[in-house]
């Protein structure tokens, strides 16, 4: 039997004092339910510290994933005011400190103006409970050693969500909608280091848009016992749309997009301190 309350108060102390765990806990019998468990035991304990959830990130958007790891659907943990910041000018910095080997990954971030759906599998339907999309990064970090876990693992450390980092925000209405719907799904993002591309990828790998995983979200949540369904004025954070990309202070980073109305985001990493 995994203590929920045990593991989520080591997980938290692992992430904050940057360390990692000697095995990850799906060695020790920690399932999917479980991992749920934890994750919700680390949303109340931070909100009892004041925090509050803005929202949620996706993990495993991407079916042929599925099939290796045997996984009915992605997975989701929370965002918290703490760790959701907006680029002013669409340029910002973030400091590592208290991070272990940290990773970069561009995202698309969607704001809620509805609470979805669940079983909406047409992207314009899901688009219609959109209040904005942005293009962002989301930081993340690993509490196992060498990155090796299961996604029981993974959502158990909160999807190894670090900071997320939302550029312009682009106002969706029902004119834009057929227009968001293309472009989603055939955009293409180019992520540069210092200037140098480093990785292209596509709206594609978040399950073929952006969109239809907001909506795979809404269906998997509707699942899953004891989930917090979305609500207006969440956000969601779609799933990386390059693979994720190891990164270290004095670094700066830009994504850019293709084929969707979206501005560039440039972020600067600071040394700890």
């Amino acid at each position: 039997m995994i203590d929920v309350h045990a593991l989520a108060s080591e997980l938290m102390a692992a992430c904050s004092g940057g360390r990692t765990l000697a095995t990850p806990p799906s060695r020790d019998g920690l399932d999917l339910s479980a991992a749920y468990a934890v994750e919700r035991e680390i949303v109340r304990m931070r909100r009892s510290q004041g925090h509050h959830t803005v929202g949620v990130k996706v993990g495993y958007a991407n079916k042929a994933m599925w099939r290796v790891l045997k996984l009915e659907t992605l997975v989701w943990a929370h965002m918290y005011d703490h760790t959701v910041r907006y680029a002013g000018g669409n340029a910002a910095t973030f400091s590592l400190a208290g991070t272990i080997s940290p990773r970069i990954e561009p995202e698309i971030v969607f704001k809620m103006s509805l609470a979805p759906r669940a079983g909406t599998t047409e992207a314009a339907a899901v688009l219609e409970a959109v209040e904005w999309l942005a293009l962002g990064f989301e930081i993340i970090d690993c509490p196992y050693t060498d990155w090796k876990y299961q996604p029981a693992d993974f959502v158990a450390a909160g999807g190894l969500h670090v900071a997320l980092v939302v550029g312009e925000p682009r106002p969706v209405t029902a004119a834009s909608i057929p227009d968001i719907v293309d472009q989603l799904a055939a955009c293409k993002v180019r992520l540069l280091k210092d200037g140098l591309l480093v990785a292209e990828g596509s709206g594609r790998n978040a399950l073929r848009s952006p969109a239809l995983c907001l909506g795979e979200l809404a269906s998997a949540m509707a699942k899953r016992d004891g989930a917090e369904p979305l609500a207006a004025g969440d956000l969601v954070s779609s799933g990386t749309l390059t693979e994720s990309t190891p990164i270290q202070p004095g670094d700066t980073w830009t994504v850019s997009i293709e084929g969707i109305d979206l501005s560039s985001v440039a972020l600067t990493l600071d040394s700890p301190g």
